[in-house]
C-alpha cells in the first residue's frame, strides 16, 4: 500500500470567522494543522514565524488588500499560496498570479479539491521548502514548536522576541530593513514605532549572549536594519 500524504501545517488567512470554523474541522479531522489568522497583518506575521507547508488567502480582507499580503510574503518566502476567490472576480483571477499566487479555488469550493491543490503544491516546492529546525553555532530554533535552545539549553523568549528572531534567521545573511520587520511582525499601524524592535533586540541580544562589543548573531547596519549572521 502506498505511504499516507505526510501532514500539512496550513494557514489560512480568512476574515470570516464560519468559514475558519469549518475548513480547521475538515483539515484537522484529515490528519493536518491549521493555523487561523483574521487579518492581512496578522496573517503576514504568522507566515514569517509559524512555517506553513502552504497558505490560504481570501483576497477580500478587512484591513488590507489581500494581494498586498501577497507581495508582503513574497518578499521573504516561496511559501505556495492558494487565493480564494468568488465566481465572478475575473479582474482577481488575472492579477492574484500576478501578485505571486500559485493557484486559486472559487467559492463555493470542497474541502477536497482544496486540499488536493495544496498537497500538489507543497509536493512541487518540497525540494526546496524552509527547515522547521535551524542551527547557528550554539544557536537552535524550532519554527513549529516555536522554541530557542543556547547550547542545549532553553532560552525563554517573549513572543515577539522568537517572531523577530525567527524572521532574521530564516533570512540570514540578508539585510531586513526596520520597515520591513516591523510591517511583518507588528503591522502595518507601528511602522513609527523603531522603538518596539529596538528593545526587542536588546532583549534577544542579552538572552542570546551576543556582546554588544562583539556581535555574533544579530547586526546592526545604522539606520537601515538588522542582518543575521548566515549560517557557519
Amino acid at each position: 500500500m502506498p505511504d499516507a500524504p505526510s501532514p500539512l501545517r496550513l494557514l489560512l488567512i480568512e476574515d470570516e470567522a464560519p468559514i475558519r470554523r469549518f475548513l480547521r474541522i475538515v483539515l484537522e479531522g484529515a490528519g493536518h494543522v491549521m493555523d487561523g489568522a483574521a487579518r492581512g497583518c496578522e496573517g503576514i506575521e504568522r507566515a514569517a514565524t509559524g512555517a506553513p507547508s502552504a497558505v490560504v488567502l481570501d483576497l477580500g480582507l478587512p484591513d488590507m488588500d489581500g494581494k498586498a499580503v501577497i507581495a508582503a510574503i513574497r518578499e521573504w518566502s516561496d511559501v505556495p499560496i492558494v487565493v480564494v476567490l468568488v465566481r465572478s472576480a475575473e479582474a482577481d483571477i488575472v492579477a492574484a498570479p500576478d501578485a505571486g499566487a500559485d493557484d486559486y479555488v472559487t467559492k463555493p469550493f470542497a474541502p477536497a479539491e482544496l486540499l488536493a491543490r495544496l498537497r500538489a503544491l507543497v509536493r512541487r516546492r518540497s525540494a526546496g521548502g524552509s527547515p522547521l529546525i535551524m542551527t547557528n553555532g550554539d544557536l537552535g530554533i524550532d519554527l513549529a514548536a516555536r522554541t530557542v535552545t543556547m547550547a542545549g539549553l532553553p532560552v525563554r523568549l517573549t513572543r515577539k522576541e522568537f517572531d523577530v528572531l525567527a524572521l532574521l534567521a530564516r533570512n540570514a545573511g540578508r539585510l531586513l530593513t526596520h520597515r520591513e520587520l516591523l510591517q511583518t511582525i507588528w503591522g502595518p499601524a507601528h511602522l513609527g514605532d523603531s522603538h518596539y524592535l529596538r528593545i526587542a533586540v536588546g532583549h534577544l541580544r542579552e538572552k542570546l549572549g551576543d556582546d554588544a562589543a562583539a556581535l555574533r548573531m544579530i547586526f546592526t547596519e545604522p539606520g537601515i536594519g538588522y542582518r543575521f549572521a548566515s549560517a557557519e
